[in-house]
């Protein structure tokens, strides 16, 4: 037997293990982290939303999205429960992402998840809810209310992402593989084995320069990352972001809606300059607050976003009466 057939069958050896390997790793993660809310279906896409009912009917319901790669524990962390029993909320996982699902063929951009929220709004009757956005969150929570402007009552965004970057992250480049067959190659192969390899790294860099919660595998739903439909969903997310966030960046002006925004000063994924600043010098009204921290403020920094979350709920409040009484008047 020559050498090439041998590193052929070594090769294909491996390739078989690293695909065993990703199977019983995503299907122990679910098995430790099964769904904890129900679903719901909208036009491409099954969303799985956890709901805490309850609180004042007077204040804005809250509809909590999250960012890249990441899941409705975000804010079941430490943020919805400071904030259960004074609102009712819905906290969702955006299509492929935790344990909602994306239809085949149905695009990853914006405006495409926009219109997959507008219909959940109005399927739970939220009415015009406060809109919480955290990083790609706060872009398509921007994309939603420039879209469907009846469906939002207002914008608290998170370290959010308004504007596009010239270079992605250094933690997310291995997203930006193009071509599906090879992307779906690496999320059954290499992938999951490498983000184990690479997650402290990662995660310290996404965190930093706070620390990464020593729960934040199992609480944070970290865990849930390390599986196949995670990366896939994650990199059409990240890879649509150029088909509608530009034509979303002249509109900003356009938003008539209270928008809040919350950075961290010492954000190593997004900078609050660049996002945050720039958002607000487009947007009539808008206000930024500047705190200590870094990216993932709703788990690290709850009690801040919680206040700031409030405050927003306040804004939009007095929003709404506004309007009210300019209406009659």
């Amino acid at each position: 037997m020559t050498l090439m057939p041998i590193l052929l069958a070594l090769l294909a050896l491996l390739v078989c293990v690293a695909f065993l390997f990703t199977l019983w790793t995503a299907r122990k993660v679910e098995a430790v982290l099964p769904p904890q809310g129900r679903f719901v279906d909208v036009p491409g896409a099954r969303l799985h939303i956890q709901e805490f009912d309850g609180g004042d009917p007077d204040l804005p319901r809250l509809l909590l999205v999250h960012g890249l790669a990441g899941q409705l524990a975000h804010y079941t962390y430490g943020v919805t429960g400071r904030l259960a029993g004074r609102y009712r909320m819905i906290a969702v996982d955006r299509a492929g992402s935790g344990f909602s699902t994306r239809a085949p063929g149905t695009p990853a951009d914006l405006d495409t998840q926009a219109a997959m929220l507008a219909a959940l709004i109005e399927q739970l009757k939220l009415e015009r809810p406060l809109v919480v956005g955290h990083s790609l969150g706060g872009a398509l929570a921007l994309a939603l209310a420039l879209r469907h402007p009846q469906r939002v009552g207002g914008l608290a965004l998170v370290a959010p992402l308004t504007h596009m970057q010239e270079h992605v992250p250094p933690v997310f480049a291995g997203l930006t593989i193009v071509s599906p067959t090879w992307r779906k190659i690496a999320a059954w192969t290499l992938a999951i084995p490498a983000a184990i390899r690479n997650s402290r790294v990662a995660l310290e860099q996404v965190f930093g320069p706070e620390a990464v919660p020593a729960d934040f595998a199992t609480r944070g739903g970290g865990l849930l990352g390390l599986r196949p439909s995670a990366f896939l969903a994650a990199s059409d997310d990240l890879r649509a972001l150029p088909d509608c966030l530009p034509a979303l960046e002249t509109r900003y002006g356009e938003l008539r809606v209270p928008v809040s925004i919350l950075y961290g000063k010492d954000d190593r994924i997004l900078d609050w300059r660049a996002h945050g600043q720039a958002l607000a010098d487009k947007v009539g009204g808008a206000t930024l607050q500047l705190i200590e921290g870094g990216h993932m403020l709703p788990i690290t920094n709850p009690d801040a976003t919680t206040a700031f979350i409030d405050a927003a709920a306040a804004q939009a409040t007095l929003s709404a009466r506004a309007a009210v009484n300019a209406a009659r008047s």
